[in-house]
């Protein structure tokens, strides 16, 4: 099969990794940056990106929002004849969001929770695929600088509010490191450290943290179920200990004590950093089992051979607990 992943490029987006897992499968593939032609082409943008995409001849078309820079009129003349799925890995159901998913009429979004709002919304066919882990980019850092040395340490935006509360309670009770885009106007208690982190640098950072913290942007999210934020796929391809918020049936992702750990409140939080910062032989195996588990269960390659096959994520059972 010959495939185009129309969207964003360069080396730290999704798409590539998406393009990367394509061409593990034995197919053909082509990453067309809608981003930067329409930073160059100017007007011209859309047919260049249309040319780009037809030259290749491609049999599917894997879409992400950056997309709908084609213009609406050549996606039409693009997405004619063709399999196409426009994969959206963010919650709310944004206007251009929604005009391309209806265009498309195939949808694949992060979150089960959110497959009946957007058929609601009209669009054909809607299906759940999280991401995932892209081995190549998802590996855990040799060594990191001595300034990363941290109990645990958070990356993320700095302007939902929402995750105040669990920075704060774990930030007492632990040495933590907050970086990240946004936090100019954060409370002055919260510790941060940095702006934004990527590549190697985001490796280290983790690699550098005892534990590596997940943390909700909002309260929808906190009851989204199955919700995984691509934080926790890269920290466990780069094989962290990950302590993230629990949300219904996220354990059929990675399991309690046996992959990750997982906690209910800002307090427990709190709790399960001093728990596991006291037992190091216990974390490191559970990070050691969690990047073994994602790599063997949560790849991109496996998410994309259901989107080319036409069809959605069915989540395991969660497993036992051990904790």
């Amino acid at each position: 099969m010959r495939v185009v992943v129309l969207g964003a490029g360069g080396a730290r987006k999704t798409e590539t990794s998406i393009a990367r897992a394509v061409r593990s499968l034995g197919h053909e593939c082509r990453l067309v940056n809608a981003v930067t032609w329409t930073r160059y082409a100017g007007p011209f943008a859309p047919r260049t990106i249309r040319y780009a995409v037809e030259s290749f001849d491609p049999d599917f078309i894997v879409l992400t929002r950056h997309a709908i820079l084609a213009g609406e009129s050549e996606l039409q003349a693009l997405l004619r004849g063709r399999g196409a799925a426009f994969w959206y890995f963010d919650l709310p159901p944004k206007p251009a969001v929604l005009s391309l998913a209806r265009l498309v009429g195939n949808l694949y979004v992060t979150s089960p929770g959110q497959v009946e709002r957007y058929r609601a919304t009209g669009v054909e066919e809607v299906r759940f695929l999280p991401q995932g882990v892209d081995p190549v980019r998802d590996r855990p850092a040799r060594t990191a600088p001595a300034d990363l040395g941290c109990d645990a340490s958070f990356v993320g935006s700095g302007q939902f509010p929402h995750r105040y509360a669990v920075l704060r309670a774990v930030s007492a009770a632990c040495r933590l490191q907050i970086r990240g885009p946004g936090w100019e106007g954060a409370p002055a208690e919260l510790p941060i450290a940095g702006g934004a982190v990527h590549g190697r640098r985001l490796r280290q950072v983790i690699r550098g943290a005892a534990i590596s913290l997940g943390a909700n942007a909002t309260a929808e999210q906190d009851r989204e179920s199955a919700s995984a934020s691509n934080r926790m796929w890269r920290i466990l391809g780069c094989g962290g200990f990950y302590l993230g918020q629990h949300v219904p049936d996220i354990e059929g992702f990675a399991a309690d004590g046996r992959h990750c750990a997982w906690y209910r409140s800002a307090e427990q939080a709190a709790e399960l950093a001093v728990h596991y910062l006291g037992r190091p032989d216990e974390r490191h195996r559970i990070a050691e089992a969690g990047r073994a588990h994602a790599l063997e269960h949560h790849t991109y390659a496996r998410r994309v051979e259901l989107l080319l096959a036409g069809r959605s994520y069915q989540p395991p059972a969660p497993a036992q607990t051990s904790v």
